[in-house]
């Protein structure tokens, strides 16, 4: 290219004011520059750059090369020609040609391997599905150039962007239409060609409700919506291709809270964590989140051979270096639970066993309190015997007010733990702190509505809902787990919690009624239209609307957000104790009714309600309940 340049400058210089010129009268100069490129070519790396890659460094090198090549000629055509019958403005214009004649080839060798090209070219032709980013991000940046890279299955048509200091500006090439308010605008004036039929997000920071709006706007065009891998999701860059489906977690997720994990950190690291439950939905997000905090051991407990199973290849797979323990066994089983704490030692204990389906714990009572509340009694107690630091209890939001077996037997669960915990302070034979923590429904769960939805969308529909007006709290598995284990490492002299629960912060109840709507409009269907709902009326022991606290319950801030403590009723424990033992002894009986009764006579509140119907629930209006 080099040989070219020169003979081209001159000639191009001659040619404009009609001189005729040949280019052999230039051997001279032509030979002595091709020879100093040649050098300066090679000594500042520019053979050694990749056609495929080229990018802005080549660029850079192309120009440093040109221009001390030139500079490096200029003096040696002096000393031989005296720059006689050579025009000087073709040196300048030879600077430009060269720096074409050595880009040109590699942007357009680039454009062709990288489909970016034949895109222009074939523009009329194109079979790729058109869609528009939300939002301008660094991830929309990345997406775009990973679609003008070879084959790709999209065609970024615009960008929206809430950005007013964006709007009308270009990313590759790309417009920024205007805000998500103008979506429908923005559809309606576009072309057909260009009409996108799929949005996809490219914006972590949307909440849930900016998603739900725009599934809600999107689908009354027929838009899909997905997104983009989050940046902590993809580990390389050809990642950032792949779209993903929106989920419920990303139309019900919150704001991110700030937590203190150094505190939590330094309640893990280096201790011995047994977790009881350990391949259910929040035991294993539990096991992972506490792997991920370099503990001593980690001691997986759990009755289910797969579960077990599961999680634990998983963490063999991921953390092989982590010692761990994998034992299946009962928690009802107090020689097996005995044996695992004298072999194991743990220093903190996370307790998430338990039976959590309601109508399947209504039919069978006897089991549902064996597994919550003699598990819980005898986990309990082995901490006690074992000088555990710290029991963690996971509880629920269905232990306010129970109208069901299920939520009663997690309430009796929680006063086991608060007459144990206060005992601590008041003796000096209990040195183990026990944390209890409440909450809602958890996304994707075994129990939870969400999957029982997919399936149902899965086989066409219809999707079954118990009442028009049923609502639930639901919260992410993953914060969930946060807010548990930010509880359990809250100094006990900074928020006096003894005897008390930490009450988890769910934010707005959902109406399911709406989250099935919206699962509808995921899939690009309409709801009433393309998939019905129906209501089958309300199940076993189920209430209209949950609730996080009790009437009676005074409530206190803690040092997190999105964290409160609330102090129930506290029973004698020796009483509690009688109770507790006459349960047992009526449930290994089989005696469902002593049961009931018995549960009655130890939750004031519990006001039974096997067909579904529940005072606590429809007539009174509780706390945390949503305004009619």
């Amino acid at each position: 290219m080099a040989a070219v340049s020169l003979p081209l400058a001159i000639w191009l210089r001659f040619w404009i004011v009609d001189i005729e010129w040949s280019p052999l009268e230039a051997w001279l100069p032509t030979l002595i520059f091709a020879g100093v490129a040649g050098v300066v070519f090679q000594y500042t790396g520019l053979y050694r750059g990749i056609w495929h890659f080229a990018s802005l460094r080549d660029m850079l090198a192309i120009l440093r090369g040109s221009l001390l090549s030139l500079l490096i000629f200029l003096p040696l055509l002096f000393v031989f020609t005296r720059l006689a019958d050579y025009p000087r403005s073709a040196l300048v214009m030879q600077f430009f040609i060269l720096m074409l004649l050595l880009a040109g080839p590699r942007i357009l060798y680039r454009s062709w391997k990288d489909g970016s090209l034949a895109t222009v070219l074939w523009r009329g032709d194109d079979k790729r599905v058109p869609v528009v980013l939300i939002g301008s991000s660094l991830a929309a940046d990345t997406f775009i150039r990973e679609m003008e890279r070879g084959p790709a299955s999209y065609r970024v048509v615009g960008i929206i962007d809430d950005s007013a200091g964006r709007h009308g500006r270009d990313m590759r090439g790309i417009r920024v239409l205007g805000r998500l308010a103008d979506l429908p605008a923005i559809v309606n004036n576009m072309r057909e060609i260009d009409r996108p039929r799929r949005a996809i997000i490219a914006d972590d920071r949307l909440d849930g409700r900016v998603i739900r709006e725009l599934v809600e706007t999107a689908s009354q065009f027929g838009i899909s919506v997905a997104r983009l891998p989050r940046m902590t999701e993809f580990r390389k860059e050809s990642e950032a291709g792949q779209v993903q489906s929106i989920d419920v977690e990303d139309l019900l997720g919150r704001p991110q809270r700030v937590l203190d994990r150094s505190a939590v950190t330094q309640l893990i690291a280096g201790r011995r964590v047994l977790v009881t439950g350990a391949g259910g939905t929040i035991g294993s997000e539990l096991v992972r989140q506490v792997a991920a905090l370099q503990p001593a051991a980690i001691v997986l407990f759990e009755q289910s051979e797969h579960a077990l199973y599961q999680i634990d290849m998983e963490l063999a797979e991921r953390m092989p270096e982590l010692p761990r323990v994998a034992v299946l066994g009962d928690v009802r089983d107090a020689d097996a639970v005995e044996t695992v704490f004298a072999a194991q030692r743990p220093d903190i204990v996370l307790h998430a066993a338990a039976y959590k389906h309601v109508p399947l714990v209504e039919a069978n009572a006897g089991e549902g309190l064996l597994t919550n509340v003699r598990g819980t009694h005898v986990v309990a107690q082995a901490c006690q015997r074992h000088n555990v630091a710290v029991m963690v209890m996971i509880s629920t939001d269905k232990a306010v007010n129970p109208t069901n077996v299920m939520g009663a037997t997690k309430r009796i669960a929680e006063m086991v733990c608060q007459s144990l915990d206060l005992e601590r302070v008041t003796s000096q034979r209990n040195s183990t702190q026990y944390v209890t923590v409440r909450f809602g429904n958890v996304l994707g769960s075994s129990g939870s509505v969400v999957p029982l939805f997919q399936r149902q969308l899965a086989s066409g529909g219809p999707l079954t809902v118990t009442h028009p007006d049923v609502t639930r709290f639901f919260m992410t598995t993953r914060e969930a787990v946060e807010l548990i284990l930010q509880a359990a490492a809250m100094p006990n002299d900074v928020v006096h919690a003894e005897g008390k629960i930490f009450v988890l912060d769910m934010g707005e109840p959902v109406r399911i009624q709406d989250l099935a709507r919206q699962m509808i409009r995921l899939t690009g269907r309409q709801p009433d239209k393309d998939v019905k709902i129906v209501f089958t009326g309300l199940r076993p022991g189920e209430k209209l609307y949950e609730e996080v606290l009790h009437s009676a319950e005074t409530t206190m801030p803690t040092p997190q957000e999105g964290v409160m403590l609330a102090a129930p009723r506290i029973i004698d424990r020796a009483e509690l104790e009688r109770a507790i033992a006459t349960l047992i002894h009526h449930a290994e009986r089989r005696d469902t009714a002593a049961v009931v009764a018995g549960i009655a006579a130890l939750v004031p509140e519990f006001e039974h309600a096997p067909n579904g119907q529940g005072s606590s629930s429809e007539t009174a209006a509780p706390v945390n309940r949503p305004a009619a």
